[in-house]
């Protein structure tokens, strides 16, 4: 018998004969083709970008895997004609490079464009209405705790605003308001394509890291700090292991609120994991009622601390789930909340939809750490952050290259 030399041939053969233990249990080969994906800033770079990318994958030698672009379009964070003229491109660049896509459509991690939302303090300043505070998160049971401001850290914190309360009404109306724009935007231009391009579209992402408290954290009596310098704000950051308040001060009383849960007493990890779950699960049957298949449907869900229960909202019948994988990028088989949610799901495919191997590493490992990422057959796609990233990178690339001409 001829030997098989990678690590992806080895398990792909493997899991043929006898199901991989806890990851990809019961996995099949639904997801025949897989894809390396590399997410890329709309717009003005971007057609360098596609131009690039479409070079690396010059070296495709397999129909087994492929090399896409995904993006990331903020329909809250600016006007809706620019959204909508950014996906325009995005699509037409996709189609005129033969590259596949994911889009990801944001709703909360930026949501700036929208001030008849989240201003509630200050008169001065555009969409201002007091009633805006119960359509952000509060610090305490009660709209006299609504927060002003917020803090990410995603490489260096950053004041960011308030984020909002999933639960809101008009919040929620928001965002379907603008899927049912931009979905149809791309089905329409899917269902155009050739039967040769049809496997452009690999899907559409919704959710960003979904969490309450964690990408949009705040300091205790963080609204005092608002109007003093940003070099006075606190540096102490999140302490990810500690549940509800992640080390800081919790927030998710106005979503609970809202949805019924709770009014008094503590708030509870599982409170805010409701919250996310319904929240992902309302986008999702949205979507699948505008027309798109499950199999083109991801959700995007991160776990910060080792098998945190926020893993399992991800999962939910209109989708596939999604996670992101820095601590495992390595090998996402050891992340056991990713293990148990995917025992959980029935979808047909499932994605690490935010994927970054930290540190400085040599083409091998790169190599290897992609392999494993891919082992699972469910495993429909891996994303790369960021291409701006891995075009400085010559040792990603070329395992990348290697990859895609691998027999």
């Amino acid at each position: 018998m001829q030997k098989v030399g990678s690590i992806a041939q080895r398990v792909v053969i493997m899991g043929l004969l006898c199901p991989l233990p806890g990851f990809g249990v019961g996995a099949t080969l639904a997801a025949s083709r897989q894809t390396i994906v590399v997410n890329v800033t709309p717009g003005g770079s971007a057609p360098a970008a596609f131009e690039a990318i479409g070079h690396l994958a010059e070296a495709k030698a397999t129909d087994r895997l492929g090399l896409g672009v995904a993006g990331i379009f903020s329909y809250l964070g600016q006007p809706r004609e620019r959204c909508q003229a950014q996906l325009t491109e995005f699509l037409s660049l996709a189609q005129r490079h033969e590259i596949p896509i994911v889009i990801q459509l944001d709703g909360e991690q930026w949501w700036g464009d929208r001030p008849d939302l989240w201003n509630w303090w200050d008169s001065a300043r555009p969409g201002y209405d007091p009633e805006n505070r119960f359509n952000v998160e509060w610090s305490g049971w009660g709209p006299e705790h609504a927060i002003k401001i917020a803090w990410r850290n995603w490489g260096r914190q950053i004041r960011v605003l308030p984020p909002p309360n999933f639960m809101s009404r008009p919040y929620r109306q928001a965002c379907h308001e603008e899927m049912r724009v931009l979905v149809p935007l791309i089905l329409e231009w899917w269902r155009q394509l050739p039967t040769t391009q049809k496997h452009l579209l690999i899907g559409i992402k919704l959710g960003w890291e979904s969490a309450i408290g964690v990408n949009s954290f705040y300091y205790p009596d963080g609204n005092a700090l608002l109007d003093r310098p940003e070099s006075e704000d606190p540096r102490t950051g999140l302490n990810t292991d500690c549940l509800p308040d992640r080390g800081v001060a919790t927030i998710g009383y106005a979503a609970v609120t809202s949805a019924g849960l709770a009014s008094e007493g503590p708030l509870q990890e599982a409170h805010q994991v409701e919250i996310v779950k319904r929240h992902l699960e309302d986008l999702c049957a949205l979507a699948a009622t505008l027309g798109v298949p499950r199999d083109k449907l991801f959700t995007h869900v991160a776990g910060w601390k080792e098998q945190e229960r926020l893993y399992d909202a991800a999962v939910n019948r209109h989708s596939c789930p999604g996670w992101s994988f820095y601590r495992y990028a390595s090998d996402p088989g050891k992340d056991k909340g990713v293990r148990r949610a995917l025992e959980a799901s029935d979808a047909p495919h499932w994605a690490a939809v935010e994927w970054l191997l930290m540190g400085r590493h040599d083409s091998r490992a790169w190599r290897e750490a992609i392999e494993r990422t891919l082992a699972d057959p469910r495993c429909r796609y891996m994303c790369i952050y960021n291409w701006r990233d891995i075009k400085a990178n010559p040792d990603a690339q070329q395992a990348i290259k290697g990859l895609l001409g691998a027999p």
